[in-house]
């Protein structure tokens, strides 16, 4: 499990940097395992009856516990990439 935090320029509502160098926390856990197909679309499920349900996310992690609120609409992105040895398929939401 990789857990990283660091500070970016905080965004404008136009999208650029805060002119007055104003900065704001990026918090990221990254979690990458193997996992049976059964087992990774359990996990999806569990995540889509999350997200159906409540207005909150939560994972846990290393005994840690974190909760993210999702609001009512959100962005979804699906990506398939497909290589000569590797096949690769995201899903982001992102809000």
């Amino acid at each position: 499990m990789r857990v990283a935090s660091r500070r970016q320029p905080a965004a404008r509502d136009g999208g650029g940097p805060d002119p007055k160098g104003a900065t704001m926390d990026i918090f990221s856990v990254e979690q990458k395992e193997r996992l049976s197909r059964e087992d990774a679309a359990a996990r999806l499920r569990e995540l889509a009856d999350m997200l159906a349900r409540h207005n909150d996310v939560e994972f846990e992690r290393g005994g840690m516990r974190f909760t993210v609120h999702v609001p009512d609409e959100v962005n979804l992105k699906i990506e398939l990439e497909i290589e000569s040895d590797e096949r690769e398929l995201e899903i982001e939401l992102t809000w």
